[in-house]
């Protein structure tokens, strides 16, 4: 054969192959962008990943608790701002991919704020531990609109009144029942007599 037919036939096979798409599905289906998907969420926490970038721990009402990664976010000039304080209610977008754990975040906008507690020592104390515990028992991408609420909520009444002690009480309560560890009070546990 003839380098010009070799060449020629090469040539007219790549053609056809970005026309009509790869053969293989999963390597053409690798290289598609995925769509950003949409949520309402709770930041939790935020831990520094190199020198510029933030991993993100959210809690979205339709996605579950997630983590994902905010790029350049550590810069002074940075596109999401205060966006990523701890237990800000935000509107977020990220993109997913099957293979990877963390999802990457491509924005964010603020919806509420708690500055006015975040500025407290005391009041953000209490904060604190409504993330930390947050963080600790929700399982990844588990949706539970219940405790959703419970910590707006919760974050919402430590602002306004300035106190996390009742608050905090009323957190640990519904966390615990919302949970499924709270025992019954109408019955021992041991011998499951009626009691009262």
């Amino acid at each position: 054969m003839d380098a010009r037919v070799v060449i020629t036939i090469v040539l007219r096979v790549r053609a056809f192959r970005t026309e009509c798409g790869n053969w293989s599905g999963a390597a053409s289906a690798r290289r598609l962008l995925m769509p950003a998907r949409e949520t309402e969420a709770i930041i939790l926490k935020t831990f520094p990943l190199g020198e510029a970038d933030r991993l993100v721990s959210f809690f979205g009402r339709s996605s579950g608790r997630m983590r994902g990664v905010a790029a350049g976010a550590r810069r002074v000039k940075n596109r999401y701002g205060s966006t990523l304080e701890i237990l800000s209610h935000v509107q977020i977008w990220y993109v997913e991919k099957e293979t990877r754990d963390l999802v990457r975040i491509q924005q964010a906008d603020l919806l509420e704020s708690f500055h006015k507690a975040q500025s407290d020592y005391g009041l953000s104390t209490g904060l604190a531990v409504i993330s930390e515990i947050s963080e600790l028992i929700l399982p990844e991408h588990e949706v539970s609109e219940a405790m959703f609420r419970l910590i707006l909520l919760v974050a919402r009444e430590v602002e306004r009144t300035g106190d996390w002690n009742l608050p905090l009480s009323y957190f640990a309560f519904w966390t615990v029942r919302l949970g499924g560890w709270l025992p019954r009070f109408d019955r021992c546990v041991v011998c499951d007599a009626g009691l009262g």
